[in-house]
């Protein structure tokens, strides 16, 4: 193998084209195709299966995908920190958030914070659910990420960085400062899918209690849980951070949930399988620094020992 090859590779799994990726990559599609039969002639194995749509991976091609992601990743930040040697950091540095993380609430002050401190530094943001910020993490294509994690899965390093309680939003019939789970059972909810840290933590406080959620909605955009809260249809569950922005951007009240509380700790991820660049563990410090403040858009947030 020869890293030409493992980049060819990767881009074609990415792109799920030989032709498109041909053009990309600037090759001659008839080359290409050679450079993937002479990978799978070193490997003995199969890596991709062609069809009519294009080309998707083997299992062993999957295989082979993770890994190839991981040494062309560590080969550019071997060749970034020689470059660095008595410079200022440079090059770029991806993040993961999961929606409604309190981390959302520290994004403008992180890309102030690097603008200031790492000039040479590109930030990239990537917001999408939990399980999908790990699968790119163990793919390489993240540095890190920002989530709502209660069991870290094989190959991911999950560092604690604080709680946040659970409260209920809504915009008609505000319950007071808090409510009660048993009265929350009453109530239309609109809950993410049954994958999300919130909605497994909702469901389990339903469970121990005995109670039926009145789930009339899942609902995973933000944009679209804030039109269905506004419209006075149901009531939703977020941690606080969320929680006071969706309250804020439909005039609503929060209430926190009570009897019992519940909260979800927040974690920084990152993939056991390699070290951080320079310029991603100078921008991991900054970002720990301004989660783990507990004065965060002036409310408490329980910090993890």
């Amino acid at each position: 193998m020869n890293l030409r090859r493992l980049k060819y590779f990767v881009k074609i799994v990415d792109i799920g084209s030989l032709t498109q990726a041909a053009e990309v990559l600037h090759i001659a599609q008839p080359a290409l195709s050679q450079q993937v039969a002479t990978l799978e002639g070193e490997l003995d194995q199969q890596l991709l299966i062609r069809t009519k749509r294009g080309v998707t991976p083997t299992e062993a091609g999957k295989i082979l995908y993770t890994h190839a992601r991981t040494i062309l990743r560590q080969c550019e930040q071997a060749q970034l920190a020689v470059n660095n040697v008595g410079q200022c950091l440079r090059g770029q540095v991806s993040i993961g958030l999961a929606p409604g993380t309190a981390a959302s609430s520290v994004t403008m002050p992180l890309l102030q914070a690097v603008r200031n401190e790492l000039p040479e530094v590109t930030v990239y943001l990537h917001e999408n659910s939990g399980t999908v910020l790990n699968d790119k993490l163990l793919n390489g294509q993240l540095d890190m990420a920002v989530l709502y994690e209660r069991a870290p899965g094989a190959g991911i390093n999950s560092l604690p960085l604080l709680k946040e309680d659970l409260y209920l939003v809504g915009t008609r019939d505000c319950p007071g400062q808090s409510v009660d789970l048993t009265a929350v059972a009453e109530m239309n909810l609109f809950l993410p899918r049954d994958y999300s840290a919130v909605r497994l933590r909702v469901d389990e406080a339903f469970s121990l209690r005995r109670l039926t959620a009145k789930i009339i909605g899942e609902i995973e955009s933000i944009a679209t849980l804030t039109a269905a809260i506004a419209s006075g249809m149901g009531v939703t569950v977020l941690p606080e951070s969320a929680a006071r922005s969706l309250c804020s951007a439909t005039n609503g009240w929060m209430a926190r949930i009570t009897t019992p509380s519940m909260n979800l700790p927040l974690s920084l991820n990152v993939s056991a399988r390699g070290s951080l660049s320079p310029q991603a563990q100078a921008v991991k410090d900054i970002l720990m620094s301004l989660v783990s403040r507990p004065t965060m858009e002036n409310h408490e947030l329980q910090l993890v020992s």
